[in-house]
């Protein structure tokens, strides 16, 4: 089940929300964690019993790091193995078979490569429960003794298919004690119909021009339509994956909790570091928290320094996928953050900010051809028809697609930045009758066309799913 989808949004949620208000405050808990894993079970049966036995088992160890940390002995050690357990557990599942492939490469016969579904989200509350083992283990937090606040930080159905990543520290007071008012409610149903509006009306649109040029046979592209394919991908896979933050911040808000924002923005920047601070930032934060830092950080020789953000991006590549282009990814971008940090850093300051843009989002849509390409050779001949390497530069197909696409374009770039939102934001003067009448109708109206494009389209992806 996903968010924009006809079921979701006039069966579940509605039905939950009805459960959820209905019940006293103490029951409210229980009513979201069966709701979420319904949720969970309704694309994923076979594995919600791997996630049942993972909160288990996660449960059992916070509680054995909280009582090691008064007896002040064996702490360590506990952390230590609900960590391998837990990693030993996401990489059977995503990296098993990549593994084997490659050792099928180098030995002489073959091992046969477990085929594995993987569990939808696993990626996401894997990384949410050593967040809560780590702030146990730091007295950031106390072990969760209630089964199923401890249940419910891991399943929360309005993040646990594509996060945001939340660190339980930032969660925890809210799991026992958290507002809900009619304005809150109103924020979040508002900041769920943006996102919405974002996947559906913006990601599914552009998404066919990206489907159309990456169908097409290295002979019939020109380099024209391999840029128009990397364009119409680079804001795909930004509104196909704010949207869905968007949405699971507001549906957290209409039930009281308070996500952090995980996007500000990230087209706008003008350098490669300050996109990084701005796209998946409960990503980044959670490699910052719980890698980055305790590796030394800044705060140790420049050749460490180099050592803890190559390890950093080499473990968000393959966070993202098993296979090399991603590993490629990671490294690639692990490289331009160090050439930015210690050779660019003034020159980037002294140069107009139109080419500081510019120069930015050349290196990030070289960046996602690496990424939505399947394997390194195909990423490599993508970009050599980007660079007009054994293919024309313009063709009929070509300017087709440019012409018929344009106004599209047009209005994902102007969407990309926070104008739009601001003026939108402005409109009545002042007068907040207007300022309300107004916004209300074009919320109404962004709901209608989504569900007008949902029933009637049945191209509906979620990109980050895979992850």
């Amino acid at each position: 089940m996903v968010f924009s989808s006809l079921v979701f949004l006039f069966t579940f949620l509605p039905l939950v929300l009805i459960c959820y208000f209905a019940v006293p405050g103490r029951a409210k808990n229980p009513v979201l964690l069966l709701a979420s894993l319904i949720f969970y079970a309704w694309g994923e049966p076979v594995y919600l019993f791997l996630m049942l036995l993972s909160i288990g088992f996660n449960y059992v160890c916070g509680m054995e790091i909280g009582m090691k940390l008064k007896r002040r002995r064996g702490a360590k050690g506990a952390l230590a193995f609900a960590i391998a357990v837990n990693v030993a557990l996401l990489g059977f599942f995503k990296y098993a078979g990549f593994l084997v492939e490659n050792i099928n490469a180098i030995l002489p016969f073959d091992i046969p490569v477990p085929a594995l579904a993987l569990p939808v989200g696993i990626s996401f509350y894997t990384f949410q429960i050593m967040s809560y083992l780590v702030d146990v283990y730091r007295k950031k937090a106390e072990a969760q003794k209630n089964l199923i606040s401890f249940g419910l930080y891991v399943t929360m159905f309005p993040q646990l298919i594509a996060g945001p990543i939340v660190q339980y520290a930032d969660i925890d007071r809210q799991l026992k004690e958290r507002r809900i008012t009619w304005e809150k409610f109103g924020s979040g149903a508002a900041y769920f119909i943006r996102g919405l509006g974002k996947k559906v009306l913006l990601a599914n649109l552009i998404g066919g021009l990206f489907d159309t040029v990456a169908a097409m046979p290295h002979g019939e592209m020109s380099a024209l339509s391999a840029w128009l394919g990397c364009i119409a991908y680079t804001f795909q896979i930004y509104f196909d994956f704010s949207g869905y933050s968007d949405m699971a911040i507001g549906l957290g808000r209409m039930f009281g909790f308070e996500f952090m924002k995980n996007f500000d923005y990230p087209y706008i920047s003008g350098s490669v570091t300050e996109f990084w601070r701005r796209w998946h930032i409960s990503l980044s934060s959670w490699f910052r928290d719980y890698v980055y830092i305790p590796l030394g950080g800044n705060r140790t020789t420049r050749i460490k320094h180099i050592r803890n953000i190559m390890t950093v991006w080499l473990l968000t590549g393959l966070w993202h996928g098993a296979s090399w282009n991603f590993v490629a990814w990671g490294i690639y971008y692990g490289l331009i953050l160090l050439v930015e940090k210690f050779i660019l850093s003034e020159q980037l300051k002294r140069i107009p900010p139109w080419v500081r843009h510019l120069y930015t989002m050349v290196l990030v849509m070289i960046g996602w051809v690496l990424f939505f390409s399947s394997t390194l050779s195909e990423a490599f001949k993508y970009l050599g028809a980007m660079a007009c390497i054994s293919v024309p530069a313009v063709n009929a197909q070509g300017i087709y697609l440019f012409v018929s696409n344009f106004a599209m374009l047009l209005l994902l770039t102007a969407c990309s930045a926070p104008w739009v939102y601001r003026v939108f934001q402005k409109i009545g003067n002042g007068r907040q009758a207007v300022r309300i009448t107004v916004q209300c109708c074009v919320y109404a109206a962004i709901l209608l066309l989504c569900v007008a494009c949902l029933v009637t389209d049945t191209y509906n992806p979620f990109l980050y799913f895979r992850f």
